[in-house]
């Protein structure tokens, strides 16, 4: 279908059905590194089957609120990262290490032991059957290099830096398999380059262009401040964003509705389609049409309505269903009042 102007969309994850996953479980703990299998409530012989249905359910209620680009909700993930990051070669995942969060707490992570390789795609599956259940524009992610790096323990090479950029090999031949199978936009995730500025000014950049290196379908980069159900307090701007004005990527996903983001910051990056978070995901409460509209209309005066993807802030993982439903109307609703504005 072809995309109006002002196309909504999820950054990526929405929220987990409780018959699928333990929600309580989740919540009550950091998003894990390795994985965390004792989360999910089927049996594993029915676990297929059912994120398989929890993901038409995700898929059908982004159609119903109205969104034009929809993901496959990342159902099947206990958290955004450990999906793939445990499928590399290269990694102990049954002897983890540790490495602190963002939040500055320890946490098990995989260990890197040998050279990070993917020895087949992780996420093409994922991708075919988004694409298979949806006639709308698809987006599917991936974790990004940079924070694959800082969440494991290196064992191997000689600096994190070595690490990031045999993520970034991985991490592009990823990118390519889901474009030909069928993915729109590609959008990798990189958290860590807002928590650790310098590192990644220091080799973060390099191994996101590395990730992006004769990519040709449409992608994207996600920077954001955290989970708001983990991480409480914001700051009041990016540490680590201009940067990204002159890397590959087309797309750059940014926070702006819990923060309230001075939009300045949009003129670094003036080359780029921004993809705007306008759904404050720390506030229970369902914004009204109004509320969205006017976060929407914060960016006019630093970027143009054809380089604006209004979206949620970060992933909806961590919000009730009924909480997640009510915000994805919100935002299609208030940016319908753009658009009829323009």
């Amino acid at each position: 279908m072809p995309l109006p102007v002002l196309p909504t969309s999820l950054v990526g994850s929405y929220a987990q059905p409780e018959w699928l996953i333990d929600r309580a479980r989740l919540a009550d703990r950091f998003p894990p590194r390795v994985r965390a299998k004792e989360l999910w409530r089927p049996a594993p012989e029915h676990l297929t089957e059912a994120q398989d249905d929890a993901t038409r359910l995700a898929i059908r209620a982004q159609e119903e609120a109205g969104l034009d680009i929809v993901t496959d909700g990342e159902i099947r993930r206990e958290s955004y990262s450990n999906h793939f990051a445990t499928a590399l070669e290269g990694v102990d995942v049954d002897n983890p290490g540790t490495a602190l969060d963002r939040s500055g707490h320890p946490n098990p992570v995989p260990r890197i032991t040998g050279p990070i390789r993917r020895p087949a795609p992780v996420q093409v599956a994922d991708a075919q059957f988004l694409r298979a259940h949806t006639d709308r524009t698809v987006k599917i992610t991936v974790p990004g290099p940079f924070t694959m790096s800082q969440q494991a323990q290196n064992d191997h090479y000689p600096d994190a830096g070595a690490a990031a950029m045999d993520y970034a090999a991985a991490v592009n031949a990823e990118i390519r398999d889901l474009h030909a199978a069928g993915a729109d936009v590609v959008q990798i995730d990189e958290p860590y380059m807002q928590a650790r500025p310098d590192a990644a000014r220091a080799y973060g950049l390099a191994a996101l262009n590395a990730a992006l290196d004769g990519v040709s379908g449409t992608t994207a980069v996600h920077i954001c401040f955290g989970y708001a159900a983990i991480i409480h307090e914001r700051p009041e701007g990016y540490s680590f964003l201009p940067e990204l004005a002159d890397c590959a990527v087309d797309q750059v996903s940014i926070e702006t509705a819990q923060s309230g983001l001075d939009l300045g910051v949009l003129k670094d990056l003036s080359g780029k389609t921004i993809i705007l978070g306008v759904i404050d995901l720390s506030d229970p409460e369902v914004e009204t049409a109004e509320v969205v509209a006017g976060r929407v209309r914060r960016a006019f005066p630093h970027t143009t309505p054809d380089r604006i993807v209004p979206s949620t802030d970060c992933g909806m993982k961590y919000l009730p269903r009924a909480t997640a439903e009510g915000k994805l109307r919100a935002l299609v609703r208030g940016t319908a009042r753009v658009r009829a504005e323009l």
